[in-house]
């Protein structure tokens, strides 16, 4: 049995959710990078109750990296037994097969409660354990129809950077993976907490799951200058009203072709980005103010409490008085993940 006490330095710091990263030979090192900057990165200032990190060989002999590296991995696959979070950072290949032993501790680890992510083609991995039958999944979109055919079951969705279904989540290929880690922190600890990861890491704070996974024609540099402003007076003032006209006007295009660049520039309507946005502010402020739920509401431009609650459940699944009570400011402490 390992034992985690001795195995991640962090460990001996904080007392948080335990994430596993299963190790395979041919493990694709930005992936599991990703996972490993996240969550096994000591970060002194999220205080004790931040993520344990430990990545688990879930195969014997010499393991091997993408790059020419040979990777010592932290325990063995028991470690999955105990893991709170587990996040399959990619596989060998959409056709290669997945060990059914591997298979059977990832479908365990979810019937007690434990949570499962994966990054690129880690969706093969989760797939083999028959949990995202009939459910919707994202893989990079190069492995969509490799997935589709072999996993019929699967609603694979290969246009968005992640999908989360309930304990299950995952993500498009490559730097989709930094997005979904992110959701992750930001469901288990909030915006601010989020926010501080990404700074670490120089990224956006949040990119919607739904945003396309790339765009077909990229848009023009001055065109995108101009959404760029529009979307920065948008930030600045939520509560206002803004119409697809509005906006159209002032950047001085038609309604018709500014939706159109919209979406060619953020993957999402004009409509979806708000809402987004929106929810993101009422998240903030429920962490770091005394506002009265009503006050924010009308602050980020929901006008009452009833459709901040709607928006505010379709995002995160959350009332905004019980995000208030879980984030809001107060010492940073362990989730309580869903059992």
């Amino acid at each position: 049995m390992t034992t985690i006490d001795k195995i991640a330095p962090i460990a001996e710091a904080t007392h948080g959710p335990l994430v596993v990263a299963p190790i395979y030979d041919g493990l694709c090192t930005f992936e599991f990078s990703i996972v490993a900057e996240v969550f096994g990165l000591a970060r002194p200032e999220m205080g004790p109750g931040w993520y344990r990190f430990a990545s688990a060989a879930v195969e014997p002999g010499m393991l091997r990296a993408h790059g020419g590296l040979r990777v010592t991995a932290d325990g063995q696959a028991d470690l999955l037994e105990r893991a709170d979070l587990i996040v399959m950072a990619g596989w060998k290949g959409a056709h290669v097969p997945v060990p059914e032993q591997l298979a059977r501790r990832l479908r365990l680890a979810w019937e007690r409660g434990a949570r499962l992510a994966s990054i690129c083609s880690g969706a093969f991995v989760l797939a083999a354990t028959g949990l995202l039958d009939g459910r919707r999944a994202a893989t990079h979109w190069r492995y969509a129809d490799a997935l589709r055919q072999r996993h019929p079951a699967i609603e694979v969705d290969a246009g968005v950077l992640y999908v989360q279904e309930d304990r299950i989540l995952t993500s498009a290929g490559s730097a989709a993976g930094i997005d979904l880690m992110l959701l992750l922190v930001r469901t288990d600890f909030g915006v601010e907490a989020a926010n501080s990861v990404a700074r670490r890491l120089v990224m956006p704070p949040h990119r919607s799951g739904g945003q396309a996974q790339f765009i077909e024609r990229p848009v023009q540099a001055d065109r995108l200058h101009r959404l760029s402003d529009v979307l920065e007076q948008m930030r600045a003032d939520l509560q206002d009203d803004w119409t697809v006209d509005r906006m159209a006007r002032s950047v001085l295009m038609s309604p018709r072709t500014f939706l159109r660049r919209f979406i060619e520039a953020t993957g999402v309507s004009p409509g979806q980005w708000l809402i987004a946005e929106r929810v993101a502010e009422a998240q903030r402020l429920l962490e770091s103010s005394a506002m009265s739920i009503e006050d924010i509401a009308a602050r980020v431009g929901f006008g009452s409490v009833q459709v901040l609650r709607h928006h505010f459940h379709v995002k995160l699944g959350l009332a905004p008085r019980d995000y208030r009570g879980m984030f809001g400011a107060a010492p940073l402490t362990a989730p309580r993940v869903s059992r």
